[in-house]
């Protein structure tokens, strides 16, 4: 039985895991569960947690705050006045405090979210924590899970992480609203590519600008728009002047409506030298755009070679290149690759079937794969760039 489900998270920041609470909280809460967000009043969770019409109560946790008996009393309080049966963890701190809190609380289900692909360090709290506290560990890719385990195999069961992909919403995200960026109408020419994310070094924007100085070297007419903010943005733009490229290559800054974003470009390109899961992925897939990034972490599980993108060789900017200049040249496969990317995502990354997965793992029932949308493959030979056009029905799981 499972009722009362806590949703743990006191970030102060917004970002992934506080979009996926989000998320997981409003459709477990249309799922009849009674749902409350432990969150640090005045965040961004908390502020669209009260828009969204769900109770939250204010959490406010450091990282030794594990050590501190008044907070863990505090919450073992809290958890049993609210008769809390699930507590849902995505943050290293939270869990830290909130399991241990659980535990003497008698919560039946600790569940930790893990969307970092970066292995969790060992050593005796982790231990005791991943082993003895925590009931249930969902990772958000086989190569979250591969980490997972890199460190903590010799001691947890391989079959108490799952991995359950990231959901979207389809009927949101695919919908038939045309609006598209204004400054991407408005500066763009001929092709336009597009990528998002943190101007990190995680996320290699410096690998688009290479690949944008290889595609105007050979003439071709294209504008990549970069949406993100970050401590790089200043060497990239650097780099931007470096190559003469100020015209080709445009820094769009922190951009809010990424639906319209992806709306705007024809092919969106991910130069991220790892990836816990690639949402952005699926978020252009959804919107019929064809991808291309490196082959490497959990970007092989989103993307299909040859059929709803591209997988380079890392760090092979060079045939990065010559993809993107494929699909610049030829709208055909452009079409094709996104028209699968789109039915992809339905068949695999839809949130309503990702949450009945995660509350059937929660409650120890197998869950029933769906009937899936038949996906159109085709082949790609691209030593002679070309498609062979073999289409069939195929079903993705």
């Amino acid at each position: 039985m499972m009722k009362n489900v806590c949703f743990f998270n006191s970030t102060v920041f917004w970002g992934g895991g506080e979009k996926l609470h989000l998320e997981y909280a409003l459709e477990f809460q249309k799922k009849n569960y009674d749902v409350i967000i432990a969150v640090k009043n005045g965040s961004p969770l908390s502020e669209k947690s009260s828009k969204n019409g769900l109770e939250s109560v204010d959490v406010s946790v450091r990282n030794l705050s594990f050590l501190n008996p008044i907070k863990i009393i505090k919450l073992i309080r809290f958890y049993r006045q609210r008769k809390i049966d699930t507590v849902i963890f995505s943050v290293p701190q939270d869990l830290k405090l909130g399991s241990i809190a659980a535990k003497l609380a008698g919560v039946k289900r600790i569940v930790y979210l893990r969307g970092l692909a970066v292995p969790i360090r060992y050593n005796l709290l982790n231990h005791f924590i991943f082993k003895y506290l925590t009931t249930h560990i969902v990772a958000n890719s086989q190569e979250t899970k591969r980490n997972i385990l890199q460190n903590l195999g010799k001691y947890i069961d391989d079959d108490k992480v799952k991995t359950i992909y990231h959901g979207i919403d389809i009927e949101s995200l695919n919908s038939n609203d045309d609006h598209k960026n204004e400054s991407i109408i408005s500066k763009g020419h001929g092709v336009i590519l597009g990528s998002a994310g943190r101007l990190t070094k995680q996320k290699g924007q410096h690998h688009l600008i290479e690949i944008a100085r290889k595609l105007k070297e050979k003439g071709i007419d294209f504008t990549l728009f970069i949406a993100g903010t970050g401590e790089l943005e200043d060497e990239l733009s650097h780099l931007i002047d470096q190559y003469n490229l100020q015209k080709d290559v445009i820094l769009l800054g922190f951009v809010k409506d990424m639906d319209c974003f992806m709306k705007s470009i024809d092919i969106f390109l991910l130069t991220s030298i790892w990836e816990g899961f690639g949402y952005v992925l699926v978020e252009s897939m959804i919107k019929s755009k064809p991808v291309i990034a490196f082959d490497i972490t959990s970007n092989p599980e989103i993307i299909t070679q040859n059929e709803t993108g591209f997988l380079i060789n890392y760090p092979d900017v060079d045939a990065f290149a010559e993809k993107t200049q494929l699909l610049i040249q030829n709208e055909y496969i452009r079409n094709l690759l996104g028209e699968n990317g789109r039915m992809s995502v339905i068949n695999r990354f839809n949130i309503t079937d990702r949450i009945s997965e995660f509350e059937y793992h929660l409650l120890g029932r197998d869950y029933v794969i769906p009937n899936k949308l038949p996906v159109y493959t085709y082949m790609v030979l691209p030593s002679e760039h070309r498609t062979v056009s073999y289409l069939h029905a195929k079903n993705v799981v």
